[in-house]
């Protein structure tokens, strides 16, 4: 679940970065989520049951 969660962040703000020409502060908030997600899930190394 959080990998589907960080890959659906980081297209969102790809999207919205590329298309959308949106240089607005929440947009890099979301790859900044996907990251934070991510870093956490490498961190403690859990497994999703």
């Amino acid at each position: 679940m959080p990998w589907a969660l960080i890959a659906i962040l980081v297209i969102v703000w790809a999207l919205s970065f590329i298309v959308f020409k949106v240089s607005g502060a929440l947009i890099h908030l979301l790859l900044l989520a996907a990251a934070a997600i991510l870093i956490y899930r490498l961190v403690t190394g859990r497994r999703a049951v």
